[in-house]
């Protein structure tokens, strides 16, 4: 991870036994990023977190105040829950894991910790579930921290896409994912459904925050390809031509700070890390080539000369193996 220029990482979904294993290797002195971590689902992990309140490791490089929950299944598959069928599937609408009744009473648990909530949704009908139950909850706990989140908001209906910013809801997305299913997401959702398919730039221009990420083991790990992915929609071949559902292509600013700060505030770090500033730690990595000036197809390519965490080098190109 620091060898590519990952300085934290967000954890969604792990146990106490993982926990405990990245506070050994934190006291080891072998634990060279950040992990905000998010308690899978409504189990004992989450039942310690609420008794026990929010984690912050003493060494700063481990945090825990959130719970990743699942409300469907991923578009490839055809698990994903839309509002109609599948477009190459008639009579299948995918699969919603959860009931209306269930995640009202997951939220009420964890918003009366305290605590935040991060729930996977990717087809419409899944994230429409996840944004009513938010709308009941939230009026519910007015006094809830906030912050919560929408893992991958992938397909959302375009009414939806406003309530994001409306209700303080953060859409924590992974550019690469558009160009791995462009090659035949049209295929399961049908021309008009695209319209909100991956709609980056339509939830900025909301007002809603995007924490950007990998989704990684599932994808690759590199935030470069992430970053190539949201300021192009192209695969590194350069298609298609102009980018897939270009008018959802970001800047490269826009795409950086939502890898950055952005993804620190989903995290409730934005005061510590993010950005280089006075009084933050000293998190940043240097490039051997400016990736604001460069031809966006060599954003792929840029390699990481060295990582910094708390103002420490922890990866050296020069000293890599």
């Amino acid at each position: 991870l620091v060898s590519l220029g990952i300085t934290g990482v967000h954890d969604p979904g792990i146990n106490r036994d993982v926990i405990a294993l990245y506070q050994q290797k934190i006291s080891q002195g072998s634990f060279p990023l950040r992990v905000y971590a998010m308690a899978d689902g409504m189990n004992e992990t989450t039942d310690w977190l609420c008794e026990s309140g929010p984690l912050s490791d003493p060494s700063g490089r481990l945090f825990m105040r959130s719970v990743k929950l699942y409300a469907d299944g991923a578009l490839g598959s055809r698990g994903a829950a839309l509002l109609q069928d599948y477009s190459d599937e008639p009579g299948n609408r995918g699969l919603m894991f959860i009931s209306q009744q269930e995640l009202a009473s997951a939220l009420q648990k964890v918003f009366s910790c305290g605590l935040q909530t991060g729930v996977h949704a990717i087809g419409d009908a899944a994230n429409r579930q996840v944004l009513d139950a938010y709308e009941r909850a939230l009026s519910e706990f007015p006094d809830n921290p906030g912050r919560h989140r929408v893992e991958h908001a992938q397909i959302l209906d375009p009414d939806d896409i406003p309530r994001f910013a409306e209700m303080d809801i953060i859409a924590a997305m992974q550019p690469i994912h558009a160009t791995s299913d462009m090659y035949w997401a049209d295929e399961r959702l049908g021309e008009a459904r695209l319209a909100g398919a991956y709609a980056w730039k339509s939830l900025l221009e909301k007002g809603a925050v995007l924490a950007f990420g990998s989704d990684f083991p599932v994808e690759a790990v590199n935030p470069m390809l992430g970053i190539y992915a949201a300021v192009t929609r192209q695969d590194l071949k350069g298609w298609p031509e102009g980018g897939w559902q270009a008018q959802e292509r970001l800047s490269r600013t826009e795409a950086i700070r939502a890898f950055t700060l952005d993804a620190a505030y989903a995290g409730f770090m934005e005061q510590s890390v993010g950005s280089l500033e006075t009084g933050k730690q000293a998190d940043f990595i240097v490039l051997e080539s400016d990736i604001l000036q460069i031809p966006a197809d060599e954003i792929p390519e840029i390699q990481v000369i060295q990582t910094w965490v708390d103002g420490e080098r922890v990866y050296s190109r020069e000293r890599a193996q």
